[in-house]
């Protein structure tokens, strides 16, 4: 596992007023709030793909695809090859089905999960070793009604859920940024008080 500091943030989520709103534009949100902490603004670069931002004084480049989710490669692979980043110094920020809002979870490469987002950026980089950190949005309980859920926006319990895990991963960010990453993943794995448990957690009878 790298100990590198994140020189790429990649937010996922579809551009345009429709979408803005909806679960799987997750990622987009988290990227949003960390250009206001950072004091950046975003500007579109077209050699890129997407709406870039320089945080310069933090050593790191903010990125949110324009291309749709399922071709977010298309602009992470651009941006990391043009920059020379490695790809054990990005980290990409989505949304996750398999966690209930309100809980994240930090990790290091491991399988796609079915991400569209992730599968397209593998590709591009040709390789699953980089960070992710997931953010739950809950599951429909059918994966017939997936695609209808992520391109829905959540219930206002759930994203009220969805942004105190933002407010969580926001104030982590100096560990992020630093590299401590075995210090932030504790932090922010860690369910907190008042979210229901995701099936793993759950007590075997």
């Amino acid at each position: 596992m790298t100990t590198k500091s994140p020189r790429l943030v990649v937010g996922l989520g579809n551009p345009g007023a429709e979408y803005t709103e909806t679960r799987h534009n997750a990622g987009f949100w988290f990227c949003e709030r960390l250009a206001e902490k950072l004091g950046v603004r975003y500007s579109h670069e077209s050699r890129f793909h997407g709406l870039v931002a320089n945080a310069r004084d933090a050593g790191v480049m903010l990125l949110m695809p324009q291309t749709y989710m399922n071709r977010s490669g298309q602009a992470t692979g651009a941006l990391a090859r043009f920059y020379r980043i490695d790809p054990a110094e990005i980290l990409v920020v989505h949304d996750e089905l398999d966690l209930p809002p309100g809980q994240l979870r930090l990790k290091f490469g491991g399988g796609l999960g079915g991400h569209n987002g992730l599968k397209d950026i593998t590709a591009h980089c040709n390789t699953q070793d980089y960070w992710r950190l997931r953010i739950g949005i809950g599951h429909p309980g059918d994966r017939n009604q997936v695609v209808n859920y992520v391109l829905k926006p959540p219930r206002r319990e759930e994203r009220e859920l969805i942004d105190e895990a933002i407010d969580r991963a926001l104030a982590s960010w100096d560990q992020l940024a630093g590299g401590h990453w075995n210090a932030a993943t504790q932090r922010l794995n860690t369910r907190p008080p008042g979210t229901r448990q995701t099936p793993k957690d759950e007590p075997k009878p």
